[in-house]
């Protein structure tokens, strides 16, 4: 697959030979990649950076004498594992990755412990823009949002035992882009860390990548959960990642997703039928006799199902994502995507519930940053 046709839907999308990668209008461009690339020769500068090239600069990595490794190094010298990982003290936020130029982030990998999954804020930023363009916890930008490991298998992202966490959605950028972790714990946290890029010039329908989190905990009865809004402009809508605590018995995902597109008022251009339809799942994910069966596909997956074990988890948790891909849903002026909770009562009647529903929403738009929701405190961002 083209990974710019494939974000883009041209008329070359998913063959893997689209001319010039979908993006940037030539083999030089920052967003060729897949296996339809692979044979073709680009002028575009690779660079990567970690705690062992903080820079990126060409010829600098592992060339540290002090960091995290120092000890352990201590009879082998520089050039030996001085630098793996970063520490974070407890308030402070760190740089990932700041670069300068025009490119395109192709890979990230990051690792820390669990219990920071939920405690860390990861952010990008693009074009000098000092607002971000994403602001979501760690774990949930990787589908982890419950602090528990659940392999996920998708084309945009892997998350691996135990906890090596892998995105490869495209991340062009005009001028420069910077990568954040800020730590909301009490505590200093080590994060291991490469981000994978490519210095090229990007074309003038470059979109700029976003992602939001918000949470509702619980959802008001008869109420539904917004996943983003305030999307103004042109772009397209590209995934949807679910963190689901079910606070009632019985089947809680009858309830439809639902996508406003250009001035949708009461009624979206969108309705779907149901959660786990959404998902690719169908009739509960109830296989009989196997109950709640766990999936994980390149595009969707119900990968994580947490079940109450008697004592302090005494409630159904559940993760599912959806990658709009090959199908991403484009708007002109504005959108909306929202959720119902819905179960079931007596009578065969719907029953509105009060679950607690952590959603990250991704997509492309034609700005470096949008309107987004008030930056989430440690005790919004709790699993309790």
């Amino acid at each position: 697959m083209n990974a710019g046709d494939g974000m883009t839907g041209g008329p070359n999308s998913g063959r893997g030979g689209g001319q010039g990668g979908g993006r940037g209008g030539g083999p030089t461009s920052g967003l060729v990649g897949g296996l339809g690339d692979l044979a073709r020769v680009s002028d575009a500068v690779t660079r990567s950076i970690s705690a062992e090239n903080p820079t990126g600069e060409k010829g600098h990595g592992g060339a540290a004498t002090e960091g995290t490794g120092a000890n352990a190094a201590r009879d082998l010298g520089r050039g030996w594992k001085v630098s793996p990982s970063i520490r974070i003290e407890a308030g402070d936020t760190a740089t990932l990755a700041g670069i300068e130029g025009s490119g395109a982030i192709q890979h990230i990998w990051l690792t820390t412990h669990v219990s920071n999954w939920r405690r860390l804020l990861l952010r990008f930023y693009w074009d000098d823009d000092p607002r971000p363009a994403v602001e979501v916890p760690v774990g949930d930008f990787f589908g982890q949002g419950w602090g528990a490991f659940a392999q996920l298998s998708s084309l945009p992202v892997a998350v691996n035992p135990n906890g090596g966490f892998n995105c490869y959605w495209p991340m062009p950028f005009a001028r420069s882009a910077r990568i954040t972790l800020e730590n909301l714990a009490d505590d200093p946290v080590i994060v291991y860390y490469q981000v994978d890029y490519t210095l090229a010039a990007q074309g003038d329908d470059l979109a700029y990548f976003h992602s939001q989190w918000r949470r509702s905990n619980p959802l008001p009865s008869a109420e539904v959960h917004t996943i983003v809004d305030g999307v103004e402009g042109t772009g397209h809508y590209v995934g949807t990642y679910l963190a689901w605590g079910v606070n009632s018995t019985g089947w809680w995902g009858e309830g439809e997703l639902k996508f406003y597109l250009d001035g949708d008022d009461e009624f979206p251009t969108i309705c779907g039928t149901g959660t786990e339809d959404y998902f690719g799942g169908a009739w509960n994910f109830d296989v009989p006799g196997q109950g709640y069966t766990a999936f994980s596909t390149p595009f969707l997956g119900l990968h994580q199902i947490i079940a109450p074990d008697g004592l302090y988890r005494s409630q159904q948790r559940f993760g599912m994502y959806r990658w709009h891909i090959f199908d991403p849903i484009r708007f002109a002026a504005d959108l909306r995507v929202t959720v119902q909770a819905l179960g079931w009562r007596a009578g065969g009647r719907y029953l509105p519930l009060q679950d607690d529903i952590a959603s990250t929403a991704f997509w492309y738009g034609r700005e470096t940053s949008y309107a987004a929701p008030a930056t989430p405190d440690l005790d919004t961002l709790e699993i309790c």
